[in-house]
């Protein structure tokens, strides 16, 4: 079906995808409940003795250079606005709904998926020894284990949250998509050679890399942390993409599997049409009775 034209199928509404995917919006807001849930759960607090405060979480606590309120609107309202864009370009309402629903189940779910982790490994971070004691005076309990000094419940809380790194999963899980989105949409494997369009979908991956560079920098995750948080974000963002669109470098990879399964619905349905109109003019011309 390569070539085929938006024009060749009449599109629902974007009211009336909404509703018939309705359950599957419900489900967007359970995993945002989900994952407030899990962010108010106190992570499992990992037993820390003196000879277990290495130099390796030791770091200095310092302002991230990636906010987390920031996250969403790169990795979710940026893409977006792309997928936005692509519809007042090609009115096309499947595309839009798929892609929005899409990018929205990638993240949600990832997030889910790393904050489940978070909470149930408990890793100190990089900078946990002056999140624990902004002194660095370290205090113990009576069964060796540290005894936080600092006043800020979140600021320990979150010491034991490193592994794996939201900010990555988050990044990778939007921009991957955004990343397989852009391949799809121009074509960066129809087999015409043209690598320069390699480099634009390259760049969401990049930016998201760049993210998880700066966990590390900012001594807020370990390097591993930041690895897992790829492979997550990644592993998602390809598994959503792929529910609703098909490979990039297939020939019909440039629009969602809706599209089509719609033209190849109203194909079939005029065959049936047009099979009955023949069968009534075969009965008319032979005498016999006629249902048109």
């Amino acid at each position: 079906m390569a070539g085929i034209q938006l024009g060749a199928s009449p599109q629902p509404r974007l009211g009336q995808l909404i509703k018939r995917h309705l359950h599957d919006w419900l489900i967007l807001v359970v995993l945002g409940v989900i994952i407030w849930i899990l962010n108010a759960v106190e992570p499992f607090h990992r037993y820390l003795s003196k000879e277990m405060l290495t130099p390796e979480i030791k770091y200095p606590f310092k302002e991230d250079t990636v906010p987390m309120f920031v996250v969403p609107v790169y990795a979710v309202l940026l893409p977006c606005i792309i997928f936005l864009m692509y519809y007042i370009s090609r009115r096309d309402v499947y595309d839009v709904h798929y892609a929005i629903m899409g990018i929205l189940y990638s993240v949600l779910i990832t997030a889910v998926i790393t904050d489940a982790i978070k909470d149930a490994v408990g890793r100190p971070r990089p900078n946990f020894f002056y999140r624990c004691f902004p002194d660095g005076k370290a205090v113990f309990q009576t069964d060796g284990d540290v005894m936080c000094t600092n006043l800020s419940e979140k600021v320990i809380k979150e010491g034991y949250k490193s592994f794996p790194s939201g900010h990555t999963s988050w990044s990778f899980a939007g921009l991957g998509f955004l990343g397989l989105y852009l391949c799809g949409k121009i074509k960066v494997f129809n087999g015409e050679g043209y690598a320069a369009k390699l480099c634009i979908v390259v760049l969401p991956y990049l930016a998201a890399a760049l993210v998880g560079i700066s966990r590390v920098d900012d001594y807020w995750h370990h390097w591993t942390d930041v690895f897992t948080g790829a492979l997550i974000g990644s592993t998602i963002s390809a598994t959503c993409y792929l529910q609703f669109f098909p490979f990039p470098h297939l020939p019909n990879g440039w629009a969602p599997y809706a599209f089509f399964t719609r033209i190849e619905d109203n194909r079939c349905s005029k065959e049936a049409v047009d099979s009955k109109v023949a069968n009534a003019v075969v009965d008319v011309e032979g005498g016999g009775k006629s249902y048109l």
